[in-house]
C-alpha cells in the first residue's frame, strides 16, 4: 500500500523542536486509492498541523475490500525514494515483490520493512485463498546522510514481545516493530531514533507504559476503546501526545489494540509528493522523470511484472510547494 492519490499535493514538512506534552486528536481522512475503483484508505499522517511524529511521516489504515471491490485490491509496481515503508498486516496475506529481487508473503504478526534509499519500486498483491487483507502502511523518513543509500528489503517473521503486569496478571501484551520501547529492541534496521509498537490492552487493565521523554509520541487505536491518561481514545483519530512524558497510563478498558509511534522530533525539512520523500522540489521532479522515462538504473523492472503494469506518476502541481508548518 502506498500513496496512490490521483492528484497528490506537494508539501513541505518543516523541522521542529520538542513540543512538550500535548493531548490532541487528528482525525483520519478518507483518501481514494488511485487506479482501484471504490477503494479508500484512512490516512492519519501527514496532517496539516502535524506532518511528522518523529521520523514517521505517513500512516494509512487499509481495509478488506469494498462494496465495489469486495475481493480487495492489488497494487501494481510503483516507486519510492527517501523513505522506509513499514507494512503491518492485521488480517489476510499479502505478496510483496520489489526491484531488488524480493518475493515474499506476509501475514499478521510479521513485518516487512523496505528501505528505498535512492530508488526502489515494488508491488503488493493479495494472495489467493486468503482474506483480502487489512493492515497498516507507514513510512519513515530517512535522514539526509542515508536518504540516497542503496535500496534493500527486510522481513521479520518473529519480533520481540513484552508484557506489562499488574497485580500478578498481564495488563499489556506488546510487540516492538522497530526501535526500542523500554528495554525491548526490534531487529529491524532504523536510521533515526524511533519506536513503533503494537499494544494489546487486556480487559480491565490499568498499567503505566514507560516512554522516552525526548521522543514525541502518538497513539492510533485499531480496535476497542481505552483511556490514555485522562482522555478516552477510540478508533478513527490519531491521538498526539507530544514530548516530555516519561510514562503513559492506559486504563479503564474492556480490551483494546493500538499502535504506538514515537521518535526524536525530525530535524530536517522534508518535501513529500506522491511516493517520494526528498529535500527539494527538484529532487521530486527528477525522481518522477526517472520513473516516467523508465530509467532502469534507478527503478529496475520487478521480476514477474511487465513494464506496462507500472503505475504512471500523476502530473506535478503547476507551482512550487507551499510550506506546511507544524503548529508546535
Amino acid at each position: 500500500m502506498s500513496d496512490l492519490e490521483p492528484n497528490p499535493e506537494e508539501s513541505l514538512c518543516e523541522a521542529s523542536g520538542r513540543p512538550g506534552p500535548r493531548a490532541e486528536f487528528f482525525p483520519a481522512r478518507e483518501v481514494p486509492l488511485g487506479g482501484v475503483r471504490g477503494v479508500t484508505v484512512h490516512r492519519s499522517l501527514p496532517q496539516r498541523d502535524l506532518p511528522t511524529v518523529g521520523a514517521w511521516c505517513f500512516l494509512d489504515q487499509f481495509g478488506s475490500g469494498s462494496e465495489a471491490n469486495p475481493e480487495g485490491h492489488d497494487i501494481d509496481p510503483h516507486p519510492h525514494i527517501g523513505l522506509q515503508t513499514v507494512t503491518w498486516p492485521l488480517n489476510g496475506r499479502i505478496r510483496h515483490r520489489d526491484s531488488v529481487g524480493s518475493d515474499v508473503e506476509i501475514e499478521p504478526g510479521q513485518l516487512n520493512i523496505m528501505t528505498s534509499g535512492r530508488g526502489i519500486d515494488h508491488s503488493e498483491y493479495r494472495v489467493a485463498g486468503h482474506e483480502s487483507g487489512a493492515g497498516l502502511q507507514l513510512w519513515i523518513a530517512l535522514p539526509g546522510e542515508t536518504a540516497a543509500i542503496a535500496p534493500h528489503f527486510e522481513q521479520y517473521r518473529e519480533l520481540p514481545t513484552f508484557t506489562l503486569s499488574e497485580d500478578g496478571r498481564a495488563g499489556v501484551l506488546g510487540t516492538v516493530l522497530i526501535g526500542t520501547l523500554g528495554d525491548v529492541t526490534s531487529p529491524a534496521t532504523a536510521y533515526t531514533p524511533i519506536v513503533g509498537a503494537e499494544l494489546r490492552i487486556q480487559p480491565h487493565a490499568d498499567v503505566r507504559l514507560p516512554l522516552r521523554p525526548e521522543f514525541e509520541h502518538a497513539v492510533l487505536v485499531i480496535e476497542g476503546e481505552l483511556t490514555v491518561d485522562t482522555t478516552v481514545v477510540a478508533p478513527g483519530s490519531l491521538f498526539y501526545l507530544g514530548s516530555d512524558r516519561s510514562e503513559l497510563r492506559l486504563h479503564h478498558t474492556d480490551g483494546a489494540r493500538l499502535l504506538l509511534l514515537g521518535g526524536e522530533p525530525f530535524t530536517e525539512d522534508l518535501v513529500m509528493w506522491w511516493n517520494f520523500v526528498a529535500r527539494s522540489h527538484e529532487e521530486i521532479e527528477a525522481a518522477r522523470n526517472d520513473w516516467e522515462n523508465h530509467n532502469l538504473a534507478r527503478f529496475p523492472d520487478i521480476p514477474g511484472h511487465t513494464p506496462d503494469q507500472r503505475i504512471p506518476a500523476p502530473p506535478l502541481p503547476p507551482l512550487h510547494l507551499t510550506p506546511r508548518k507544524r503548529r508546535y
